[in-house]
């Protein structure tokens, strides 16, 4: 296949990937939110009838974890060769790093489902999740959305929404109840954009054999 053809192909698979990740990821939030009370006593348990909920998002996070690598490498191959290498490092580690704190925080939380009136499973995933995930996914925002402006892959409106986004999750994500969901909403909308700009652009022009 042409190298036109596979730089066409580039935002489609970006756009796809990240939209999939967003919906999924932003969902076992939800679930995990309102099956696992953050705070609260010694005593705090998963109730019965919320045990579903956690089940559930832990089969999600580890598809929201695969759509988020293809979204990821998408996103390299859309900024090729013309990217800066100490920011590509940071968005790369960034974004790895931010793959396996999920799958901790996601294992963590799995915990509760076993334990007693213990709160260790489900503080730890909470800090794990919020201290440290959630800090990866805020450089992680913060180098893609420098790389996107550097190279007018983004608009400036799309990349301001990123430098936001990443500071809100660099430093209030921990005391802020749910505003992890600002994360996927990002992805959501890098991915859109993307999906349009795709959809957008003229098949390149075929050469003779």
């Amino acid at each position: 296949m042409a190298p036109e053809d596979e730089r066409l192909r580039t935002p489609r698979a970006a756009g796809v990937a990240g939209t999939v990740f967003a919906v999924l990821l932003a969902t076992a939030i939800v679930l995990v939110r309102i099956a696992i009370p953050a705070g609260g006593g010694t005593n705090v348990v998963v109730a019965q009838n919320m045990r579903w909920a956690v089940q559930v998002a832990l089969e999600i996070i580890p598809f929201a974890g695969i759509f988020f690598l293809w979204f990821l490498g998408a996103l390299r191959a859309q900024v090729g060769e013309a990217e800066d290498r100490f920011v590509a490092t940071v968005f790369l580690g960034s974004g790895l790093v931010f793959v396996a704190t999920m799958f901790g925080a996601g294992a963590a939380a799995g915990t509760v489902l076993n334990e007693g009136p213990s709160t260790f499973g489900r503080d730890f995933a909470y800090t794990l999740m919020t201290t440290y995930s959630l800090r990866m996914a805020s450089v992680f925002v913060l180098t893609t959305s420098t790389i996107g402006h550097r190279l007018q892959v983004f608009p400036r409106p799309l990349a301001l929404f990123g430098y936001a986004v990443g500071l809100l999750l660099l430093l209030v994500g921990a005391g802020v109840p749910w505003s992890e969901l600002v994360f996927p909403l990002w992805a959501l909308a890098v991915s859109l954009h993307l999906l349009r700009v795709g959809l957008s652009r003229p098949p390149p022009p075929r050469r003779g054999r």
